[in-house]
């Protein structure tokens, strides 16, 4: 089974060239930045001082991005409709001193009501000459726009009350589509709580999937409720390579505008690199990748903000709260084989092997007995997410189901474990340098199939089972350089920055492990940046060296990055001359449950191990387990009847069904003794390894 695995997995890699991504970062951190300005009587402060701050703007994006960012600058500013020059606009320029005298020609009018021609201004705003991959429209306005369904004002206060009643005739849905279409990040930063209801149903067109509201803002609970279905998987990568809405507070703060519109301006560079990641495969040459630029391209009627990969089967999806100790609740009973990450005893060669070859990243085959529910509870862009449980154990897991399945799918499933296991073995050293608790940790994934063909079950043949650990995950970065800034003060945020600044230190350049996000400290579906274009190519997530570059232009170290004393940083990009720390010191003792399903990262000292299995370590969860009471089975050798007590969990737990012969009547495992004396061996050095000895960085 391991050759047919190999097999398949050598003949995907064959057929994937390459991934060559050189010009990516250049073109997804080249930007088009437009503002759109309500230069009415009360923004003049506003006006002041983005003409002010637009060359730090400028010098502040260059400088993030290694100056190999080209970045152009558009301005609308529009009034309101009595005005003689209602919109004024300035195209796309690289020039800042043009948007300098530009801005300085603008002057403050007022008006005659409270809302402004703020739709005419988005209309100018859709007929610029948008180019750039990266495209972003800051909106600064303390005033909403005329019509009924963007402001909470009665019709006294507004002489366009009625929508499309302006003298153009827009409606705000049809521009609002063209943003999207166009791949244009709406940016508002907020000032008055008057533009609330603009910006909450800007937001419902963008979709809250990809929508942010201000925590002041009036609406923002509701918009929050409008995303409480969770029937799409809260960590699908697709959602976030899509434009955005998004709105932060500037309020009185004028010198804010330099730093809120930087940072909008990365996130949206982020979601570009996203969105070229997906796109790169299927693309020959770095110019076929792009979009439509022409208006006319667009349909207006067709919806935004949704997925229509989410609508396919969505009658089918269950809401329901898990019955997970009810047995007889999941009705689908599966006999499965597959592969999962081995039991390997990690020693201080063990991630540099890994390093070395995907062929040192061993796999193990495995029996289970799962049980799963026959409605998934969630969908993916690619899989469907099923409750399940094993026969005998009671720890909770996701089964999931590629929608349009096959067993082509099996060799990234199969990369998908080689990664995990490989983010593992350095989180074992990046846990063993740190003294915190619980430790950081990744969750593996086993890669499953029903035994028999005729089986009914979850369709999509190749299928993956990993532990269930919630449906709210929280995201620190992702691979094309953003960084979870709001969660900046957070410990464990924190540590998952410093752990994708060591995978990169720790393999002297050549590995950076990110698209961090899980639950407390397990962590889930993280990517891998290779330097070697050979390397994991199966993974749209692999940007290769920009992938490097997207991370340390938003990486800042922090307190952990100065313990583990690491030296590379961003100015290494610029000068093409790296430095890595060249050695390691002795890691506390620190290993993975002996559990196939679980492998848990564990403190030795924490760690439990039974005189029946010598050689096994166990978490806190999975030793509770073993103590469960053994069941009697009897022998089915020719002979006298007799019993015999087993462990179910323990069989179970190292990818095997029960044995049916008594001890006496079957051969000894071989594999089962050799792994337990190696691991009782380890175990021996590991409670007894002093302090001395050192690890050399690129030893490997």
């Amino acid at each position: 089974m391991k050759l047919q695995l190999q097999s398949e997995v050598d003949q995907a890699n064959a057929k994937q060239p390459p991934r060559d991504t050189k010009g990516l970062f250049k073109k997804a951190c080249s930007t088009d930045l437009l503002f759109l300005i309500d230069t009415t009587y009360s923004m003049k402060p506003y006006l002041d001082s983005a003409k002010e701050q637009v060359r730090s703007i400028v010098l502040d994006i260059k400088r993030i991005y290694f100056n190999e960012s080209e970045v152009r600058i558009a301005v609308v500013s529009y009034k309101d409709h009595q005005s003689t020059t209602n919109v004024e606009f300035l195209d796309f320029t690289t020039s800042t001193e043009r948007v300098f005298r530009f801005l300085d020609g603008l002057y403050a009018d007022s008006g005659h009501d409270l809302p402004e021609d703020v739709l005419g201004g988005i209309d100018q705003a859709l007929r610029a000459s948008w180019n750039q991959q990266t495209r972003c429209m800051i909106h600064i306005a303390d005033a909403p726009p005329h019509s009924h369904g963007l402001h909470d004002l009665s019709s006294e206060d507004d002489d366009y009350y009625m929508p499309g009643s302006e003298p153009h005739g827009l409606t705000y849905k049809p521009l609002l589509s063209k943003l999207i279409h166009l791949k244009i990040t709406y940016v508002l930063l907020r000032i008055e709580l008057y533009t609330d209801r603009m910006a909450l149903a800007f937001a419902q067109v963008y979709g809250q999937r990809n929508a942010k509201l201000h925590t002041s803002n009036t609406y923002y609970s509701r918009l929050k409720s409008e995303g409480s279905d969770r029937s799409s998987m809260s960590n699908d990568r697709v959602s976030a390579m899509e434009p955005q809405f998004e709105e932060h507070q500037l309020g009185i703060e004028y010198g804010n505008i330099q730093h809120l519109v930087v940072r909008s301006v990365t996130n949206s560079v982020s979601r570009t690199a996203g969105r070229l990641s997906m796109t790169w495969s299927t693309a020959t040459k770095i110019g076929e990748v792009g979009f439509s630029q022409s208006l006319e391209d667009i349909q207006e009627e067709k919806s935004v903000g949704s997925r229509s990969s989410h609508t396919d089967l969505k009658g089918s999806i269950e809401k329901v709260s898990p019955q997970w100790t009810n047995p007889g609740w999941f009705e689908k009973t599966f006999e499965m084989q597959g592969f999962c990450p081995a039991a390997v005893i990690h020693d201080s060669k063990t991630l540099s092997c890994m390093m070395a070859a995907d062929e040192n990243i061993k796999l193990d085959v495995v029996d289970l007995t799962v049980q799963a529910r026959s409605k998934p509870f969630a969908q993916g862009s690619v899989r469907n997410a099923f409750y399940a449980r094993t026969a005998t154990s009671h720890s909770r897991f996701v089964l999931k189901s590629f929608i349009r399945g096959t067993n082509d799918n099996r060799p990234k499933v199969i990369e998908d474990m080689r990664i995990q296991a490989m983010c593992k073995a350095f989180a074992l050293e990046f846990n063993g340098l740190l003294d915190i608790e619980p430790p950081l940790d990744f969750i593996v994934t086993s890669c499953l199939q029903t035994r028999s063909k005729t089986s009914p079950g979850p369709k999509g043949g190749c299928m993956s089972l990993e532990r269930f650990v919630g449906s709210e995950y929280i995201k620190y970065n992702n691979n094309g350089g953003w960084v979870n800034e709001d969660l900046s003060g957070d410990t464990f945020n924190q540590m998952a920055q410093a752990f994708s600044h060591f995978t990169f230190e720790r393999s002297w350049g050549l590995f950076l492990v990110n698209d961090l996000q899980g639950v407390n400290h397990l962590l889930t579906d993280p990517a891998i940046q290779t330097s070697d274009e050979e390397r994991f190519k199966l993974h749209e997530t692999n940007l290769g060296e920009s992938g490097f570059k997207f991370f340390f232009a938003g990486h800042e170290c922090n307190t952990f990055c100065r313990e583990l004393g690491l030296k590379s940083n961003r100015e290494m990009f610029e000068t093409g001359s790296f430095d890595f720390r060249k050695e390691w010191p002795s890691m506390a003792p620190t290993v993975c449950c002996s559990n196939k399903f679980c492998r848990s990262i564990i403190r030795v000292a924490n760690s439990s191990e039974s005189v029946d299995f010598p050689g096994h370590q166990w978490c806190g969860i999975c030793w509770k387990q073993l103590n469960n009471p053994t069941v009697q089975y009897s022998c089915i050798e020719d002979g006298p009847k007799h019993e015999f007590e087993v462990s179910e969990f323990f069989y179970e737990s190292q990818g095997q069904f029960p044995p049916r012969k008594c001890p006496d009547h079957r051969e000894k495992d071989v594999t089962e003794a050799s792994a337990g004396s190696a691991g009782e061996k380890m175990w021996n050095r590991m409670k007894s390894a002093g302090s001395k000895g050192s690890l050399l960085g690129n030893k490997w």
